[in-house]
């Protein structure tokens, strides 16, 4: 009986832990939504993502971007083609095979995946003041252990090249 109490326990306790991520999932979602539509009205959480997928992998076929954003090639060729019309991603064939066609951000891509990341530090950074300091630890291990699991890169291992700082990346060195 003692076995069932405590499967009982772990599956409470995992309910528990999927609320808690449904709950802070939409609220990122609305973050990640309002400082988007601050900055640019005009581009969709959709295609902030595919921004967000050439600004931490650099250069990629839209197949590749398809596969990252797990939507249809045709889906995500619709997405870059705005994309390319409003002057934030480039197309451009390589030059080891004149067939295969790459994307990557645009110098107004970059300003724009660099000002969203600094609008949602700095919006994050107003609600983690209401945290209490004595949590900060329990959080962060929190988000880096479901970041780990769903396979999502630390932030300093995403920004644009690895090895380049973001003051560099700013001012396009």
């Amino acid at each position: 009986m003692h076995s069932q109490d405590g499967d009982r326990a772990d599956a409470d306790s995992r309910d528990e832990v999927i609320e808690a991520l449904l709950l802070a999932s939409r609220a990122m979602v609305a973050l990640a939504a309002r400082t988007l539509a601050d900055l640019d009205p005009e581009v969709t959480l959709p295609q902030s993502r595919a921004l967000i997928v050439l600004a931490s992998r650099g250069p990629q076929r839209v197949t590749d971007i398809a596969s990252d954003l797990a939507v249809a090639p045709s889906t995500a060729t619709r997405m870059c083609d705005r994309l390319v019309r409003k002057g934030l991603i480039r197309r451009y064939r390589t030059a080891a095979n004149r067939r295969e066609v790459r994307l990557s951000l645009t110098p107004n891509g970059q300003n724009l995946v660099l000002a969203l990341a600094d609008r949602r530090r700095a919006e994050l950074a107003h609600y983690v003041e209401s945290i209490p300091l004595q949590s900060y630890r329990h959080v962060t291990a929190a988000l880096h252990a479901f970041s780990g699991a769903v396979g999502e890169p630390p932030e300093r291992d995403w920004w644009f090249d690895a090895g380049t700082d973001r003051e560099s990346q700013r001012r396009g060195e």
